[in-house]
């Protein structure tokens, strides 16, 4: 399937080395001014060829909309198309990678799936498909900001260098102001980290903290749709995802009932949506938000393709050695922090829509 969503839909095309990348969002709500100022300005977060943290790969990023969009710019509710060129492939880089399983990759999944793959850049398994999605997610993350609803992302580890549990205090004082933010001293020293690592060769993973605000109680299903069920089938569709957490995550095991329970406050008028006390639940409950801020945690692996010669096997099953080659990130991480955030604007604007 290359389609997310239910009411609100993105559908997209496209591989790695091909002319262009590209979309079709069906239900984006009619008559609605996109600023296409800070719709540039989202979408460059992830453009590659920024940093030396990255991929050395440039591309410019910057979508033409095809329909669906007046030319004043307002919404018209028919499909928004668009396309995001692409311009700088070094197809040449993976003439050796024709033959070859790379380890960790999708080469042999592909093959095993659809018995043909387009190996320049990964093809359709490259991460610049997540391209499309931050572009329908900036247009999302627009809509959302007029219903009050804003959503961060940040990169909160990267190997052994981490933010820690960067949302202890939003769980157990969700009264107080919180910002989703890393000390910048502690972001230099991821960005030294991921330098040294790309020296050597070598990848290393990460982790991305995402944080919803402003989100009314009642979105989501009590079964096949839960709210959080459906933000971790996003995240997990981002590449190299390996794991998914909201709330009190995988330190649920360790924790006790009496220590979590998010008791309810009095309210202080008819009918306003209660707050708890604290915010174990990550604010869904039953799969269903209560109206307290979401949360979450998405890991990533390492890159696997490497800067040093691999063991693998050929498309014959023979052993090979894959010398390096190409452009990539030494950590996908780095880029995914605007990839989390617009897959979430996208889940939500699906069950606002």
């Amino acid at each position: 399937m290359n389609t997310f969503g239910k009411n609100l839909t993105l559908t997209t095309f496209g591989e790695s080395h091909g002319p262009a990348m590209g979309g079709v969002i069906d239900g984006f709500p009619p008559g609605y001014k996109i600023d296409f100022d800070r719709l540039y300005e989202e979408v460059a977060k992830r453009r590659p060829g920024q940093s030396p943290l990255v991929t050395a790969r440039k591309e410019d990023d910057r979508p033409e909309f095809l329909s669906g969009i007046s030319p004043d710019g307002i919404t018209l509710g028919t499909p928004i198309g668009f396309i995001v060129r692409n311009s700088d492939h070094h197809s040449s880089d993976y003439d050796e990678m024709a033959r070859a399983f790379r380890p960790n990759h999708a080469d042999y999944t592909y093959i095993a799936r659809y018995g043909i793959r387009d190996y320049r850049g990964g093809g359709r398994q490259s991460a610049r498909e997540t391209v499309n999605w931050v572009v329908a997610g900036a247009l999302c993350l627009q809509w959302l900001q007029t219903k009050g609803i804003q959503i961060e992302a940040v990169l909160s580890q990267v190997g052994p260098i981490t933010a820690g549990d960067i949302f202890d205090s939003l769980m157990t004082s969700p009264e107080k102001p919180f910002s989703l933010e890393v000390n910048p001293d502690l972001r230099l020293a991821m960005d030294e980290f991921v330098k040294e690592t790309k020296k050597a060769g070598d990848s290393v993973g990460g982790k991305v903290s995402c944080l919803i605000s402003g989100l009314p109680a009642g979105l989501g299903e009590p079964v096949a749709d839960k709210l959080h069920a459906r933000l971790a089938a996003a995240m997990m569709s981002i590449n190299a995802a390996k794991g998914f957490e909201y709330g009190l995550g995988f330190r649920a095991p360790y924790a006790k009932g009496s220590e979590t329970l998010d008791n309810f406050l009095p309210t202080s008028a008819p009918g306003e949506t209660p707050k708890t006390s604290s915010n174990f639940s990550g604010g869904i409950q039953g799969g269903i938000s209560n109206g307290m801020p979401v949360f979450f945690s998405v890991a990533f692996k390492p890159t696997p393709t490497l800067m040093m010669p691999v063991k693998t096997v050929d498309t014959e099953g023979r052993e090979m050695t894959l010398n390096p080659a190409g452009r990539h990130d030494p950590c996908v991480a780095v880029r995914a922090v605007p990839v989390v955030k617009a897959m979430a604007a996208l889940v939500v604007a699906d069950f606002l829509v």
